[in-house]
Parts: C-alpha cells; structure tokens; sequence
C-alpha cells in the first residue's frame, strides 16, 4: 500500500475551461476521487470521461451546521488516507480561498502521519474580478457570508462575501450591511461568475438582496466600494481622523490651544446635558449628547496622542481587556445565575486587577473621585464602609438616625450659629442618603426626579397666574398653594 496521502487540487469557478492541465492529468491518473459536492458544473467532465469519484454531499444532511459538515469531511478524508493510501481531494475554486476543509487537513494531517498536497486551480475570485470589473488594488476584502459581522464591513473597500449559498444567507448578509450601509445602497449578486451560458449578474438596492431568487453553491455578493461621505462619517477611524485634523497646524485654532484643565467644565457640562436627554427620555436629545461627550474623550485622548502617551486606541483596547477580565461569568467559565452574584464576580475581578496591578487602596474608602456631586459621594462612602461591615443590619435604625439628626438640626436652629446649624443639616443629609441605600433608591436620581416634579407643579402655577391675567405680585401663598395641589392631583 502506497503512504497515506491526500491531494487537494482546485476545480475552478465553475467553467470547464478553467480547469488546469495540471489538475485534468492528476484526475486523470488518480485511483480514488473524492470531491467535496457533486454540485460543481466541472463533474459533468469527469461524468463524460468515466473518472469515479464519491462526494460529501450526504454530510450536509446528515449535520446541523457547516462546521460540523466540514469536521466530518476533513476526519473522512484523513481516515481513508491511512487506510487505503493516496487519494485525489477535489474542490471547487482554488483551495485555499473559502476552503475550510482544506484549512482543518493542513491543521490535522501532520498529527495524522498524512502527506497533505495542494495544487491551485482558478478561485471564483479570478471570475468576479473579470466579470465584476474591479481591480483589486483599489482595496477589497473576501468574506465569508456564514460568519459576516458588522465590524469587518468596511465601505472603502470592496467587498466580496462568499458562500451565499441561499436566502436564509442572504439575509444574514443584509442585516449585516444594513448597520453600515443605508438601505437602497447598490449591491450586486452574480451567480455561475464565468460559466458559459449560466453566469448572471443582477444589481439591487440592499433591502432586495433577500428577496431575489437563485442563489445557490456559486453565488457571490460584491458590495463596491464607496468615497460617500455619510458612510465614512459612521466610522470610528473617521472620528479619530476629524479630531486630530482639527488639533493639527492646519486645523482649527481654538481647538489647538486647549489642554485638558481649559476644557475640563466642558467634559462636565457635557455630561450633564447628556443626563438631562436620558431624564427627558428623549432619543435624538441622546443621540447628539452621547456624541458630545464622546468628543471630549477624543480631544484628551487627542493631547495624550500629540505627547507620545498614549492614544484612544489605547483607551479602547484598556477597556476592552477589563471589560472581558471582569466579566468572568460571561466571557469565562464562571457563571452567574443573577445581577447580584454577577456584581459580586465584578468586584471581585476588579479587586484582583489592583492586586496584579499593585494599585490597591490604603484606605477602604479610597477610590471616590474628589469632584462628585457631595450627595453622590456620600452614598459611594456608606457603600464602602458597608462592605467592610461599618453598617448597620436593618432599616430601623438608619430612620432613627435620621430623627436623631433633625432632632440635632432643631436645636442648633434654636440657639446655635450658622455654622454649626450647617453642620448639623450636613448630618441630617447624610443619615437620609443613608436611608436611601437602604430601601435601594439612588438618592441623586431621588432627587432629580423630586426636582423635576417641582420644576413641573410650579409651572402649573406660572401658568395659572397667566391664564388670570396675574403675576406673583397680584397672587400669595395661599393662592398658589391651591393650585400646587391642582397640580399634584394631575400628576
């Protein structure tokens, strides 16, 4: 018996014409052919020819996804290899483009004691250049319909997506497209690129490309590439690209002078805008702030990068990596079964990060930005001090503070100075902060809401005095009083 060996050639496009001399000779003089579908318009040749062959067809019946198709392939391959000798491994186009059974035998064989082969053949790639019409040097990517993503679609570039073998695919596809590209965006499928008689190339706006028949082995989806700038404009690099022009010699004046302390109240005003859209619930309100706070982080990020420090790639890539580290439960084998136990994961991965780190706290209340709003603070305080158990048990308790304190405020309002009466409010704040962790109540979003609902009654009294021809001089408290509590009844 001759060595284990397997021979892989390509078998084309699709047209007869483009299969090899080289590959015609070795099928030719092979003794066992196998072939990965007999869905392939080179087989009639052999069928014409009397050369035997087996495919794999029945496996793509047999298993629930393509991976599992090619794993048998490649492990079907290997075994009749050790134990018949030299085979012939037929498949279509070149294979090493968008062969993954290819890809696992040069994996396998070397473990296997397998001789692995490969001879080239003319990819469908060779075909959509020609019949598409583009060059490639202007930039392209190959990609894979059955594992397309949003994040590889590039639209300065062609793209080429392949093995869209159906309409279930093709919709895949769009869904994908459609995050990058509006929807009547030009695409265009060919099938049968390059075989006589069969080849058609259709152009259709993107929300079509599922509803369009004929798709099948050969078919392909060419996205051209495009210089528009609302395209460019979703992009990530475009962002980083706009903010390092408008910081260069050439770019906006009033951009290039700032440093990190001129801008800072603008990081904080763009914070509270932000917060102001998410209490408004307001969508587009979102959409502009996020960008606006977004561009802050750009513009430091932009004046670390011109020192050599670092740049926002570094940001993201820092976030990512903690992200994933302190996610164990979902991006490890930890698991979580609630937010409870996941917030617990998280505090736990995060204290192992200032250990590796060597960043861990003197103090167990370090780590509060100096700058938090006081009320915001203090709940972070008494969050900490409880997880090192300076806390007490049960509610009952911290309400009892609370009157303990404003008790204490009531004294000091009595008789003692306005200092020491601003003490004591301070610790009435406190005590009710407290409360608020208790019954699970972010005390700042309490108090914006509060906020808003006066903001909301008092205009009804604005609107009272307008509607009777009145200002606040025409108007007292028992007035206004009555219509704060017509307000009330309608919200």
């Amino acid at each position: 018996m001759t060595a284990p060996n397997i021979t892989v050639l390509g078998l084309g496009s699709g047209d007869p014409d483009q299969l090899t001399l080289g590959a015609w000779r070795r099928l030719q003089a092979a003794e066992r052919v196998f072939v990965r579908t007999a869905r392939h318009p080179v087989l009639s040749m052999l069928d014409e020819n009397g050369i035997a062959y087996s495919s794999f067809d029945a496996l793509y019946e047999q298993h629930e996804s393509f991976p599992d198709v090619y794993d048998a392939i490649a492990e079907a391959l290997i075994a009749e290899a050790k134990g018949a000798g030299a085979l012939i491994y037929a498949v279509p186009g070149h294979p090493m483009v968008a062969e993954r059974t290819v890809q696992l035998l040069r994996e396998r064989c070397p473990d296997a004691g397998v001789r692995l082969d490969i001879l080239g053949g003319e990819s469908f790639l060779d075909q959509a250049f020609v019949s598409l019409g583009f060059d490639p040097i202007e930039g392209f990517a190959l990609l894979d319909a059955s594992e397309l993503q949003a994040s590889q679609l590039q639209p300065r570039l062609h793209l080429l997506i392949g093995q869209v073998y159906d309409a279930f695919t093709a919709s895949d596809v769009k869904l994908a497209l459609m995050e990058r590209y509006p929807d009547d965006f030009e695409v265009v499928v060919g099938h049968s690129l390059g075989v006589k008689g069969e080849e058609r190339i259709v152009r259709a706006p993107l929300y079509e490309l599922d509803r369009m028949p004929g798709y099948g082995n050969l078919s392909l989806i060419w996205v051209p590439r495009s210089d528009d700038p609302a395209l460019r404009n979703r992009s990530f690099d475009r962002l980083h690209e706009i903010v390092s022009i408008l910081r260069s010699p050439e770019g906006c004046p009033w951009d290039r002078e700032q440093t990190h302390r001129s801008i800072r109240k603008n990081f904080i005003e763009e914070l509270y805008e932000a917060l102001e859209a998410i209490d408004n619930d307001d969508p587009d309100g979102m959409q502009e702030e996020f960008g606006d706070v977004i561009l802050q982080v750009m513009l430091h990020s932009q004046m670390e990068e011109e020192t050599g420090a670092f740049s926002v790639y570094d940001v993201i890539q820092s976030l990512n990596e903690k992200l994933v580290f302190r996610h164990p439960h979902v991006f490890g084998g930890k698991g979580a079964a609630d937010s409870e136990e996941a917030l617990v994961n998280w505090e736990k991965m995060k204290a192992e990060e200032k250990k590796r780190k060597g960043t861990e706290r003197a103090s167990a209340l370090d780590g509060i930005p100096p700058d938090l709003p006081a009320l915001m603070k203090a709940y972070k305080l008494q969050k900490k001090a409880a997880k090192v158990g300076f806390d007490w048990d049960e509610l009952g308790p911290v309400l009892d503070k609370i009157e303990e304190e404003l008790s204490e405020l009531k004294e000091a309002i009595a008789g003692k100075s306005r200092e020491e009466q601003a003490a004591e409010l301070g610790d009435l704040l406190f005590a009710v902060v407290n409360a608020s962790r208790f019954i699970d109540a972010d005390p700042e979003e309490a108090l914006t809401r509060t906020n808003n609902k006066f903001r909301s009654r008092f205009a009804y009294i604005e609107e009272q005095l307008r509607i009777s021809g009145k200002n606040f001089d025409h108007t007292d408290l028992t007035e206004m009083d009555k219509w704060w509590e017509e307000a009330k009844r309608q919200s």
